[in-house]
């Protein structure tokens, strides 16, 4: 597949925050020795020099998707030459996996199932349907005997939208989820999401589009391109406290276990979003740290290097503490004394430590919001 001097070139894209603009890039990677070197398109100058970059893989290169090259998010909008287009031109695709309110409270079990089933998820966001989004995605449904069921199940409580991305991704998800009956799901494809998660017709766990074509229009639904909001998030800012699953955790594809292991203990996930935070929103996120925890720069620099999912997470009743439930910052530490802890089971080092949780309960919603 690859010769000796193998390279692979893409135009790279990235957003500029001090000049509100998008700065554009040749990004070459050489896959020998995972290298990559990057010019700047309007400036004709080397940008960077070839490098060795160990977090870059052959597989994170392909156009549309996100990749972060020394915490700098860039986006590939394009194959450089033709042999990269020929040689890595694939068939990915992008669906939109929805997990429906019935289902909800088994999120991390799903997101599980799509990560175990060779996915990338690229988008993720809990959201409360209005009515008006709500009939604008069951457009076509509008003629049937059960529209207005449809409606009022689909606005009943919030719904995870997720941008997922694969090789046939659209017709993957569809086997994956089985037959739209529940009652047949269970018979035909016992083994399919809605033979496992549904419970009839109408609550069947999730759905996912038919085509690329109708992905790519229920996908702007819910994540428009063109930079406006989409439906709103679900988060109650109400005796809420933060938790972040670092990048770390995300591409190492323990996101749907963390998220099991919160909702097992008795903790309720009231909003969920994924998130590609820039350096700067990082530092000041992390402001109280700086001068008091000698790892500051590495903390910052591991929050950027990579999608982070972010949730608001309310306490049960009775209470427990969240932070408790986190561990020790130190997960050597975590697995000494508290084994059974978030950052004992999964996290690595100090810095790689799985979550990020609201150390302070007075700032709880500031860091939620």
């Amino acid at each position: 597949f690859q010769s000796q001097d193998d390279r692979f070139a893409f135009t790279a894209e990235w957003y500029d925050p001090n000049a509100s603009l998008f700065r554009r890039y040749e990004l070459l990677y050489y896959p020998k020795d995972g290298s990559v070197e990057m010019y700047d398109v309007k400036n004709h100058r080397t940008f960077l020099k070839r490098t060795k970059y160990e977090s870059l893989h052959l597989e994170d290169l392909f156009v549309g998707n996100k990749i972060t090259v020394f915490s700098r998010h860039l986006t590939l909008v394009d194959y450089g030459d033709q042999y990269t287009a020929r040689k890595l031109g694939s068939r990915k695709e992008k669906s939109l996996a929805l997990i429906k309110p019935d289902a909800v409270h088994k999120i991390g079990e799903l997101i599980d199932i799509i990560i175990n089933a060779g996915f990338t998820i690229t988008k993720a966001k809990m959201m409360v349907l209005s009515r008006k989004e709500a009939a604008d995605f069951y457009v076509d449904h509008q003629s049937k005997p059960f529209y207005n069921e449809l409606l009022q199940f689909i606005t009943s409580g919030p719904i995870v939208a997720m941008e997922i991305l694969g090789d046939d991704a659209v017709c993957k998800w569809k086997t994956l989820l089985g037959p739209a009956n529940s009652a047949a799901a269970q018979t035909d494809a016992p083994e399919s999401i809605r033979g496992s998660f549904g419970h009839t017709g109408l609550r069947n766990a999730a759905h996912g589009p038919d085509s690329v074509a109708s992905a790519a229009q229920e996908l702007e639904l819910f994540f428009p391109s063109s930079g406006g909001r989409g439906p709103v998030n679900s988060a109650k800012f109400t005796n809420c406290t933060c938790c972040i699953i670092k990048p770390h955790a995300v591409s190492e594809g323990l996101a749907g276990k963390i998220i099991k292991a919160i909702i097992d203990e008795g903790f309720q996930i009231s909003a969920l979003q994924m998130f590609n935070m820039e350096r700067a929103n990082v530092e000041e996120f992390y402001e109280v740290y700086k001068g008091v925890v000698s790892e500051y720069m590495e903390m910052v620099t591991e929050l950027c290097s990579g999608p982070c999912i972010a949730m608001e997470i309310i306490q049960p009743e009775p209470p427990k503490v969240f932070r408790d439930f986190c561990g020790p910052s130190d997960p050597e530490i975590a697995r000494h004394l508290r084994p059974g802890t978030l950052r004992a089971v999964f996290g690595k080092n100090k810095v790689q430590n799985a979550v990020h949780c609201t150390d302070l309960p007075e700032d709880g919603l500031l860091e939620v919001r």
